[in-house]
């Protein structure tokens, strides 16, 4: 022991309980250590409601992690869920050496390589916790929470690579070799390094200079960590304001289980950190982040069972579905306000329950969303049905469709500012993962946005390629579009295909197509204005006042929640071979029809529409709560399936519907003069021909129908913006 009398001060390192007082102050010591034996004897002595060890079962079955909930701490030992709750970071760290400790004891002795029994070597382990209590508002959590233990939700919108923090680093001596090993702040914090060696110089020695050490990366000890950011869900964002964001950091076991798009709640130690170094501003304002502690994925399909509506909720809800006219009833609580629209609402009801998600054995998923599209007139209450459904179904986003991207339907790759890496931040198509994506103004998206939607109706999944992120994303949403017809209103001299501008592509993926139109007539206009009135004078509707108050939005949302959570509708086989019958016998019908008028349906008829049939008829049978899809039910929907998407595809003038023999004389003869008027290869101002053909004394609209007609033909066809008509062989 050289150097032993050179008279240089020594000190022991006490910085293992910073909670020490400037004089040591034993009892802080005492109670850490107190805190330590609760710790293990709750470990080992705890006891479930049915008399088992839960967590003693756990330590032994998974030893590197164990959840722990805090009502059992708080059950028994109120004191120490105390000091979790107000020093986390101190009390924590003391709980995951208890039960490394209480592992160690738990494990039987194994033989070493020379035949002694010896201790068997335990991991860390990592503590998580779980809270029953209520979440903060992102918006709530401020200074008072500092380093306190907190709980809140949102939804996931990025998550970064994975990086290694260091938990204790190795510091090497420039001068004098000598190394020393420094703990390291756990979460984002760095570590504190000494500023001179401790080192005493022999005689003839020169003395370490100040700050000495550099750190040894290899040597250093490292866990994984990752920071996510959470954003707040959109319900609870208050109304025109921006969604708030918080950083989190998670750490070993909990790194990459979150992809972006999942929703969350986090039990964390509300701590901040010092953001960059070369920040301008003050040294004392540092950025918030929230170390999590425990993770629960919320609203997963599995994970929200039955298990949080209370029974008396229940038994009413079975008791609801028993009623013979529970469809009507579910059916007139959708935009109860509304007039009309009977079967709209009926497809609403349907897209709101859903039908039954499949997994085939080859991996292949079968979606049980169902999509619809609302096409027709200004001034038909479509938006309202939207912003109807945004407010009842349980997970919901709204967007219009001029101020939606592609990137902000699906997905965008970003880069962070500070670490210049780029992440995934998921659009209102990952965000309403499980509920519905409400898109008005459909027809004014962009082509190329559009597209971007297609995936994600069919296969439920987003995929992602860029920026040197290859990834694939879930949105299993239902889609509710509104669209205007291509000339604003619904033009019923045209066809159905030029009245809708959108592609075959994606119609066919909408399982119900209404075409709503503004119909005059004289007594449904008088019962409508007096609804319209009824409603803003007395700001109720009449039928609503005898509705009972309980049956509201709230229960119907609870109704839904619950329908969708517990039951999962499979076709009985009669029902099977009823639709096997009817479908085929459309398609029949599809072709009949194409044939006599020689071009394919606006609408086309495919196998996806025969999915949509089973699709309806579980979704009906899930309303009821039955488990099997009867043949009323399969009726049912095709009857939904007849008024909404094979009526659109029969929609608009075909030469067979609508029209009374005279006019179809008048047709003809009009026919023939344009015939007589235009040889072929010619051609001609369509004003001036239609001038020229009413000087003969025939009626403007009927000339158009007869264009109309033998443009379906192929017999002419129009140039320069339809203003030119060129008479083809």
């Amino acid at each position: 022991m050289s150097g032993w009398d050179e008279g240089a001060v020594f000190y022991s390192d006490q910085a293992q309980f910073p909670r020490g007082g400037p004089g040591g102050d034993p009892t802080a010591d005492l109670s850490r250590h107190s805190a330590l034996r609760k710790f293990k004897e709750f470990l080992r002595g705890f006891t479930g409601p049915t008399g088992d060890f839960p967590y003693r079962e756990s330590l032994v079955h998974n030893r590197d992690h164990v959840t722990v909930a805090i009502e059992d701490l708080d059950a028994f030992d109120a004191e120490l869920s105390d000091k979790i709750h107000k020093s986390p970071a101190d009390y924590l760290p003391l709980f995951e050496s208890a039960a490394a400790e209480v592992l160690a004891s738990l494990r039987s002795k194994v033989a070493g390589e020379t035949g002694e029994m010896e201790e068997p070597v335990t991991g860390d382990v990592q503590i998580f916790l779980s809270s029953k209590e209520n979440c903060l508002s992102m918006r709530s959590v401020g200074a008072d929470y500092m380093s306190k233990l907190v709980k809140i939700a949102g939804i996931a919108i990025a998550a970064s690579r994975v990086k290694a923090k260091a938990t204790h680093v190795t510091l090497l001596c420039k001068n004098c070799r000598s190394v020393r090993t420094v703990p390291c702040r756990p979460g984002l914090g760095g570590a504190i390094v000494p500023r001179s060696c401790d080192h005493v110089p022999q005689p003839g020695e020169e003395p370490c200079p100040l700050d000495p050490w550099i750190a040894v990366p290899d040597k250093s000890k490292y866990v994984d960590l990752q920071t996510l950011k959470l954003q707040e869900n959109p319900e609870d964002v208050p109304t025109g304001e921006l969604p708030r964001n918080m950083l989190l950091s998670v750490d070993r076991h909990l790194v990459q289980t979150i992809v972006p798009g999942t929703r969350l709640t986090v039990v964390g130690i509300y701590s901040v950190y010092q953001a960059s170094a070369n920040q301008k501003g003050a040294v004392g304002v540092k950025q918030p982040y929230i170390r999590v502690v425990g993770l629960e994925q919320s609203r997963d399909n599995n994970s929200n069972g039955p298990s949080n509506f209370t029974l008396d909720e229940e038994m009413e809800f079975k008791e609801f579905a028993q009623r013979p006219d529970a469809y009507a009833k579910l059916c007139s609580m959708i935009g109860p306000s509304i007039y009309g629209h009977p079967d709209v609402r009926k497809a609403i009801a349907c897209l709101l329950f859903g039908g039954s998600k499949k997994r085939l054995p080859d991996g292949v998923r079968l979606r049980g969303d169902i999509h619809v599209l609302l096409l027709g007139d200004p001034s038909t209450a479509k938006s309202q049905f939207l912003k109807f459904v945004e407010k009842t179904a349980p997970i919901a986003v709204y967007t219009s469709g001029k101020g939606s991207s592609a990137a902000g339907l699906t997905a965008s790759v970003t880069r962070d500012s500070s670490s210049r890496e780029f992440y995934l931040e998921g659009g209102a198509m990952v965000l309403a993962d499980g509920g519905v994506v409400c898109i008005d103004e459909f027809d004014k998206m962009r082509p190329e946005d559009r597209v971007a939607i297609h995936e994600a109706m069919e296969q439920q999944t987003i995929s992602i390629a860029k920026a040197g992120i290859t990834t694939v994303l879930n949105s299993r949403t239902s889609v509710l579009a509104a669209a205007n017809p291509i000339a604003g209103r619904y033009d019923d001299l045209k066809t159905a295909q030029d009245n809708i501008d959108l592609q075959t592509t994606i119609l066919s993926r909408f399982d119900l197509i209404f075409i709503v139109k503004d119909i005059r007539m004289y007594d449904q206009d008088k019962r409508i204005a007096s609804h319209i009135i009824k409603v803003h004078a007395s700001g109720a509707a009449a039928s609503s006042k005898n509705a009972e108050a309980s049956e509201g939005e709230n229960w119907l949302k609870r109704y839904i929640e619950y329908c969708r959570a517990t039951c999962r509708p499979r076709l009985s086989e009669k029902a099977a071979e009823m639709l096997q019958n009817k479908y085929v016998e459309i398609r029949q019908k599809m072709r009949q029809q194409a044939h006599e008028t020689g071009r394919a349906a606006a609408i086309p008829i495919t196998v996806r529409q025969l999915e949509a049939i089973i699709r309806l008829s579980e979704s009906l049978a899930k309303m009821r709560l039955t488990s099997v899809a009867t043949p009323e039910h399969v009726e049912e929907a095709f009857r939904l399936f007849n008024v909404s998407t094979v009526d659109a595809a029969r929609s608009g003038i075909n030469e067979h519907l609508n029209l009374s023999p005279e006019i179809a004389n008048e047709i003809k003869q009009a026919e023939a003069q344009i015939k007589r008027r235009m040889g072929i290869g010619s051609h001609i101002s369509e004003r001036r021909l239609i001038d020229e053909l009413t000087r003969m004394g025939m009626n403007e609209s009927i000339i158009r129908r007869a264009l109309l007609i033998m443009h379906q033909r192929d017999e002419v066809e129009y140039k320069r913006e339809r203003h030119v008509i060129v008479r083809k062989a």
